[in-house]
């Protein structure tokens, strides 16, 4: 059910009081240092080289686009087997990469395309482990915490952002590149050590793990479905893609507008970290005073100002003080989305969908990076920002049209298993598949248009956990009969159905839709004659 969170803001410290979570979260930390560290000496080897614009923006390209593509199965894995043992798994790669980085940059063997393509790897360890994580947060911390885990991942990367720039600045002016790839691959032993140190109190219980496609498709057939999980898709979306620009091109801006070395690229990154760190100890008292909608406005409106700033402004102390609102924006936007996300998603595929918000989420920069690249080449740093800027004028506009959900309402996503048990003359195979489900309703004339209206929000429930089409039908030979009828991939699919995969929500829709109706509805299920007979199954509900 829907109900009206408390008014009292939990604080943003609140989930560091759980012993695991807080060992966790301190590892991450020095982990997610150490990944700036890395971004900032991979750019900075580039920056010399002869097309420098596109070469220092398809770093970030580099590092996010293998997010864009293997986000989603890395979900899947995420939700078939044992998460910690897969994040242990991927840390031990990542600290491989790292350690191939800072070899071939001793021996001076680091040509532009060999470090494209570690960065690239590197970014394959960070697809992999970034749904397994965020899927495991709600199983550290209670629901109502939430809000603030998500606040804290925010300033995590954010202290990483101002912490991690600034020392890799001092450690490249003074001993070069190799030590900053060096310290990256420590700080990720340290997030190893913590894995295994840790110790699930409750072990996540995997009954009878999905096969990888149909898992694939159940997780993109559940956002597909979803107008909400959409909504907040869309304005990570229209946020992301102006605001990649200043992240892009800040190295340039420090090198090119501003005559800063290395060491001044990182205080930039560091204003921008500063910011952000700023925004996330505000937010969860600042989320109890304005709506969504408004902070979301305020937001846009704070990143356009930046993204002026550093267009025109040749000032070092005025354009770091612009930064700073800048990260304040970042943060307020992308923690609120991305906890809204967690809130929202059902257990048996919050991992997928997590995975798919952090595909769009690492597709707008990446792809943004690329094009705010190509616009400097082209047309220069100050267009290419001005440029951004009135894209983002313009994303911040949506938000009259596709507005979030409103922040301080909390939804029961706890699964329903509320059909009843199934009575079959012979159990099918649990791959069988296509199943049709076919579910007779008597109505009154009178009632058919609520009905109709009802049966809208059934459709999406259908939708959501496992139908590939449906629909409703009217027998030409009566007047107050509809047929339901959808198809399900498999009967193991529709058997998760009956387990586990629905809502309270779900539960509502199917009330409504039944309280018009008159006697109990009818469900027959049939699956292919090659199977075996057809069956049937007349029992009085799904």
């Amino acid at each position: 059910m829907v109900t009206a969170a408390a008014e009292r803001p939990v604080s943003t410290w609140a989930p560091l009081r759980t012993a695991a979570y807080r060992n966790l979260w301190l590892a991450l930390l020095a982990a997610n240092v150490g990944t700036w560290m890395q971004t900032v000496g991979a750019q900075w080897l580039l920056i010399h080289h002869s097309n420098a614009s596109t070469l220092v923006a398809l770093v970030q390209t580099a590092s996010l686009l293998p997010v864009l593509l293997l986000a989603l199965p890395a979900g899947v894995l995420a939700d078939n087997v044992d998460r910690r043992h897969l994040l242990i798994a991927v840390q031990l790669f990542l600290v491989a990469v790292a350690v191939a980085l800072t070899l071939l940059t001793v021996t001076n063997r680091m040509p532009p395309a060999l470090l494209l393509t570690l960065t690239f790897a590197f970014g394959v360890g960070q697809a992999l482990t970034l749904p397994a994580w965020a899927a495991v947060i709600p199983e550290l911390v209670p629901p109502d915490q939430l809000r603030s885990a998500s606040a804290l991942g925010s300033i995590s990367v954010n202290v990483a952002r101002a912490v991690g720039p600034a020392l890799a600045g001092v450690l490249i002016a003074r001993t070069g590149v190799a030590p900053v790839f060096a310290l990256n691959a420590i700080a990720f032993l340290i997030f190893t050590y913590a894995l295994v140190r840790w110790r699930p109190g409750n072990a996540r219980a995997v009954e009878v793990p999905e096969r990888f496609t149909a898992a694939l498709r159940a997780g993109s057939r559940y956002v597909r479905h979803s107008p909400t999980v959409r909504r907040l898709l869309r304005r990570a979306l229209v946020f992301v893609v102006p605001a990649s620009a200043l992240w892009a091109l800040l190295p340039l801006v420090a090198d090119r507008m501003l005559g800063l070395g290395s060491g001044g690229y990182g205080l930039l990154l560091a204003a921008l970290g500063v910011g952000a760190v700023a925004g996330g100890l505000l937010l969860a008292v600042i989320r109890t005073r304005l709506p969504a909608n408004q902070l979301l406005v305020i937001a846009g409106v704070l990143f356009i100002i930046s993204l002026c700033v550093v267009a025109t402004v040749r000032v070092v102390p005025l354009v770091l003080v612009a930064l700073l609102p800048a990260g304040m924006a970042w943060v307020t936007v992308l923690a609120n989305v991305n906890a809204e996300m967690q809130l929202f998603l059902p257990s048996w595929v919050r991992a997928r969908g997590l995975a798919v918000y952090q595909v769009c989420f690492a597709g707008g920069q990446a792809a943004g990076a690329l094009i705010w690249g190509l616009v400097a080449e082209m047309a220069g740093l100050v267009l290419a920002y001005l440029a951004a800027a009135a894209l983002m004028l313009v994303g911040t506009l949506t938000s009259l049209i596709w507005p979030l959900p409103d922040l301080r309402i909390a939804v029961n996503r706890d699964p329903a298993a509320y059909w009843p048990q199934l009575h079959l003359a012979r159990e099918p195979d649990p791959w069988v598949g296509p199943v049709l489900v076919m579910v007779q309703y008597t109505v009154a004339p009178e009632r058919a248009q609520p009905f109709l209206a009802a049966m809208d929000l059934v459709r999406g429930a259908r939708q959501r956990t496992g139908a590939m089409r449906w629909g409703l039908f009217r027998p030409a030979e009566t007047t107050d009969r509809f047929v339901e009828v959808y198809l399900v991939p498999s009967w193991d699919e529709h058997l998760r159905q009956h387990g586990g995969r629905l809502t309270d929500e779900d539960r509502r829709a199917e009330d409504r839709a039944r309280e018009l109706t008159d006697g109990v509805p009818v469900v027959r299920h049939l699956v292919p004659a090659a199977a075996g007979p057809t069956l049937r199954d007349d029992h009085e509900a799904v």
